[in-house]
């Protein structure tokens, strides 16, 4: 796992080359094949090297960590072309990845901790740096703050857990805490960044403002943290967890279909993808809060759907906004008649978000819905309902951007780039082909 560490670290000076971004991009491409060979089939720790180690959770999420990351530069063309301080923007994509990895790979839940925390300082600078409006500014200190104001308890309670058991090891993570007060200071945070509804205000806004690749990045990966890191601390609050679990199931639950309801009603396609975000991340938190081998792995399944699917939707919007300028739906409109391939993939993107076979999506909702329906029967209404309004959010994206009359204040259009089908394509074909080897992912626990 050191190895590719110290390779992460030898690309920082790669990101200070003129001319360099396309060799970078390549060198993404490589890590990412060279980890393919890495795989960990076991719930057992591999490869470890001083603190860090990979099972199977790790290798998936850092996996898909170097996938978006790689696909990230190659959604980004624009900064390279506009000589928009390109070196710059390679350098904090190199720090987050590196951050991601030190965050996924590592053995020791303070570490963990602290590489989880200073993420956001990468995210914050491609937020204010590339982002498009002057609203920016409000949104990376939402996407601060909201972070911030549950880390400090979490630290605090993790060093009580050393304090007790002399290890914060995740191996050694088998004591039960049986505190409601703990268990709300060291899970808040990730409740936030996955983000649970009530403390989900940062997302949308950090989204909307974000350049492309902050976009891809947040919804790719950082909302998964949060999830990684609640299956990970899960296993020592089983007593507590029994007793309140039920708070975040119907917080998740009732949320997930009021957001739903909310999509309906957005005019700005990002903001429609990052409130469908919450929805989708809303049934994951459930899940994992079940407690029980069905909701763990689907909640692992739907995570990885979310993080492509998502991930190429903020892409698709952006691909648009690049030729209109603008991400209203009400500009955004007849892109059918003008560029019938990129329609398409419209249409694929909205049916995995909807959770059309074959795509991941479906087998994480199943096995979430499994779960759910196991642990309560009255949760059938709440899944019907968000089933049923993310299919309409779906096709209300598709066939508002897709169909109509279009917009005449447009003067000067260019179809699709071979780069834009490939980076849709790469985010579309591991979203389906994954379901044919889908075992990996329940393999972990």
């Amino acid at each position: 796992m050191m190895s590719f560490l110290l390779a992460l670290v030898f690309m920082v000076p790669l990101s200070f080359i003129k001319k360099s971004f396309w060799i970078n991009q390549f060198m993404y491409f490589i890590l990412t094949m060279l980890f393919c060979f890495k795989i960990s089939f076991t719930s057992q720790f591999n490869y470890i090297s001083y603190f860090l180690g990979c099972d199977l959770l790790s290798y998936i999420m850092i996996l898909l960590s170097f996938w978006i990351c790689s696909l990230m530069l190659l959604a980004s063309e624009k900064v390279y072309s506009t000589n928009y301080y390109y070196n710059l923007f390679m350098l904090m994509l190199v720090l987050l990845l590196i951050c991601l990895y030190m965050t996924f790979s590592s053995m020791n839940l303070f570490v963990f901790y602290l590489f989880f925390e200073m993420s956001l300082i990468p995210t914050l600078i491609l937020i204010m740096g590339w982002g498009y409006q002057p609203e920016r500014l409000q949104a990376g200190v939402y996407l601060l703050f909201y972070t911030l104001f549950a880390s400090l308890p979490m630290m605090i309670s993790l060093f009580y857990y050393y304090e007790c058991y002399n290890s914060l090891d995740f191996f050694y993570l088998v004591y039960l805490l049986d505190n409601v007060f703990i268990y709300l200071c060291m899970n808040m945070v990730f409740f936030i960044k996955m983000p649970m509804y009530f403390v989900h205000l940062w997302l949308p806004k950090a989204h909307v403002e974000a350049p492309v690749a902050g976009s891809m990045i947040l919804a790719g990966v950082m909302l998964k943290m949060g999830g990684y890191g609640l299956m990970r601390l899960m296993s020592i609050f089983l007593s507590v967890g029994m007793k309140i679990n039920i708070v975040f199931i119907i917080i998740s639950m009732v949320g997930g279909f009021l957001v739903s309801l909310i999509c309906l009603r957005q005019s700005d396609m990002k903001s429609l993808i990052a409130y469908s975000s919450v929805a989708h991340m809303g049934l994951v938190l459930s899940g994992i809060m079940t407690m029980s081998y069905w909701g763990m792995c689907g909640s692992l399944v739907m995570m990885v759907a979310h993080g492509l699917c998502s991930s190429g939707l903020f892409c698709l919007a952006n691909i648009s906004y690049e030729r209109l300028l603008s991400r209203s739906l009400f500009l955004n409109k007849g892109l059918l008649n003008l560029m019938p391939i990129m329609s398409m993939w419209w249409f694929l993107f909205s049916c995995c978000n909807m959770a059309a076979p074959p795509s991941l999506n479906l087998l994480g909702e199943i096995m979430l819905i499994n779960s759910l329906v196991a642990w309560s029967n009255t949760l059938m209404l709440f899944l019907m309902l968000i089933s049923f309004f993310s299919a309409a959010y779906s096709l209300y994206l598709y066939s508002y951007s897709q169909h109509g009359m279009l917009y005449s204040g447009m003067y000067s259009y260019w179809n699709g780039t071979v780069r834009e089908y490939l980076l849709l394509f790469l985010h579309w074909l591991p979203l389906n082909i994954l379901v044919l080897k889908s075992e990996y992912l329940t393999l972990w626990i």
